[in-house]
């Protein structure tokens, strides 16, 4: 589940064993959490510090034990997330590590669309928030779609190639989303 463990000596590095290492990357991603221990029928409300298509890490001081099959309820903004997953890593006072072990379809595509946003592979969603503004799918900022979509491709661009930051990239494209939608 971890890229690297730490062993004395040499660099102080070894690779993980095949079944410990990430099958897929991690990205920062700020939602809440709402998990329910299946165990115990013990609830927490956390956050999120990053997710993957394979698991998320949740930012607790009191973490569910290894091993403890968790319902989880991510959050953000409007949308939400649903999955089961279970514990790999825990520690008192840091957080655990969640993989993912069961998704229904419908909520693969909430995930999806989340990492694609958070890899630049998808442009963010200019149509659900132009939607959102008047509420009836109806947008006076339409003049400025085509333009919008020009610069998110840009940024996006410019994040993939390393010429900006994640950080850097993602405010552009937050001022140009309330530049462009807010009223």
């Amino acid at each position: 589940m971890f890229d690297e463990h730490r062993k004395p000596g040499g660099n102080g590095f070894r690779p993980a064993p095949p079944e410990d290492r990430r099958t897929y990357p991690r990205y920062h991603f700020t939602a809440a959490v709402e998990a329910l221990d299946q165990n115990q029928r013990t609830r927490m409300n956390a956050r999120t510090s990053d997710i993957g298509r394979g698991g998320c890490y949740v930012d607790t001081y009191c973490p569910f034990p290894l091993k403890t099959g968790v319902k989880l309820r991510l959050t953000n903004e409007k949308s939400s997330f649903l999955a089961e997953a279970k514990v790999v890593y825990s520690k008192i006072g840091m957080g655990m590590g969640l993989e993912f072990t069961s998704i229904e379809p419908k909520q693969m595509n909430v995930l999806e669309k989340w990492i694609g946003e958070l890899s630049g592979s998808a442009p963010m969603g200019f149509a659900s928030l132009e939607e959102h503004q008047n509420g009836n799918g109806q947008s006076s900022a339409a003049p400025h779609k085509e333009t919008g979509y020009i610069l998110n491709e840009l940024i996006v661009a410019l994040m993939r190639k390393g010429t900006l930051t994640e950080e850097e990239g993602k405010t552009m494209l937050l001022r140009l989303v309330h530049r462009d939608f807010l009223p």
